[in-house]
């Protein structure tokens, strides 16, 4: 399976639309293991400054959330609770927007994924969460700031989805009535979004 990095205008959309724009996606990392590969099932919307829930709120910039002040389709990762989580960069430069990728189904590189998150497993559960995702996919901290319109980490074309459920993040109690903005988008029916 051939697949090519989508352009970078692709990313260019509202926060929100993106977020649903990658439901079906194909994330990719291309490692010296080699490639491993889900369609995104499942992400979640962060909106920047007004955004209680966001590490961009009230404008905060640290060198943590650099990335995020500058254009649309480049990797955000970090670090939280031992596991890397990864974001896409959204919104226009300036206004520090991101997407989490919170849960993927498996499609190419299954063995090297069964290899970094345990061979007991089942298909349903190598990635059905963003720091299970990033580990079977081989996404480390060091991949921040990566454009992901280009090889070795990049979202390529994939599946149609038919129906989009949407509903609250998840994990964010403390930040007030954020926790209720229904920004959390996930393919209706799938078994590989996180529980």
């Amino acid at each position: 399976m051939l697949m090519q990095p989508l352009d970078v205008s692709f990313f260019q959309r509202p926060t929100l639309e993106l977020a649903q724009a990658l439901l079906g996606k194909l994330l990719i990392k291309e490692t010296e293991s080699g490639a491993a590969s889900g369609w995104i099932v499942e992400t979640e919307a962060y909106i920047g400054p007004e955004d209680r829930a966001a590490h961009s709120f009230g404008n905060r910039r640290t060198p943590r959330t650099e990335i995020m002040f500058g254009p649309a389709g480049y990797a955000y990762t970090y670090v939280m609770h031992t596991h890397c989580l990864i974001n896409v960069v959204s919104g226009q430069a300036g206004q520090p927007e991101a997407v989490l990728i919170r849960a993927i189904e498996p499609c190419t590189g299954l063995e090297l994924m069964y290899e970094r998150r345990g061979r007991d497993k089942k298909k349903s559960e190598l990635a059905n969460g963003p720091g299970k995702l990033t580990k079977a996919l081989g996404i480390v901290k060091a991949d921040y700031g990566q454009p992901l319109f280009r090889k070795p980490l990049f979202i390529a074309e994939g599946r149609t989805v038919d129906s989009i459920a949407s509903g609250p993040r998840v994990g964010i109690d403390n930040t007030g009535e954020a926790k209720h903005y229904p920004w959390r988008f996930w393919e209706k029916g799938s078994l590989f979004v996180s529980k």
